[in-house]
């Protein structure tokens, strides 16, 4: 009788950390297009560091806009995971 509830409980625990990587799998996958806009932001941030510093202010509020776009979807790719 032991020998049946170590397996059962082998095979309980076996479905559960499955589970749990399909899970998160899933999860993953469902977050393509914001970890696509991450991405992308990044690269736009990137770009705005290396133009020049002369555009009348816009550069610098353009970097901040992009800092906090990326804050919010980093916020979103979080609030998904759940």
């Amino acid at each position: 009788m032991k020998l049946k509830s170590r397996s059962s409980l082998l095979a309980i625990a076996f479905a559960l950390i499955l589970g749990v990587i399909i899970g998160g799998t899933a999860v993953a996958a469902t977050q393509v297009h914001m970890r696509n806009a991450l991405s992308d932001l990044e690269s736009a941030a990137s770009q705005l560091q290396t133009a020049t510093a002369d555009k009348a202010g816009h550069r610098q509020q353009a970097i901040n806009l992009v800092s906090q776009a990326i804050h919010q979807v980093n916020m979103g790719i979080a609030a998904g995971a759940y």
